[in-house]
């Protein structure tokens, strides 16, 4: 949850009409986990709120990337 306030925190003092989010996996599996699914649903609806628009979350590895608009998962 502390993660929610840091991502709108920044995006209001940025003054931000959207949003893309990116994270690592290190272990390289690019499948987004069930709190990766939890998290964007949650940034999704705050986006709403606030009229932010969620582009995007891409998870990277070192060699490659998951896109979840590319997956119509948001």
């Amino acid at each position: 949850m502390g993660s929610l306030k840091l991502i709108f925190a920044a995006a209001i003092k940025a003054c931000v009409s959207s949003l893309i989010l990116c994270h690592n996996h290190p272990y390289g599996n690019t499948k987004p986990s069930a709190a990766d699914l939890q998290l964007i649903k949650k940034v999704k609806q705050g986006g709403e709120l606030l009229g932010i628009v969620v582009l995007n979350h891409i998870i990277l590895t070192d060699e490659t990337h998951y896109s979840m608009a590319d997956k119509r998962l948001l």
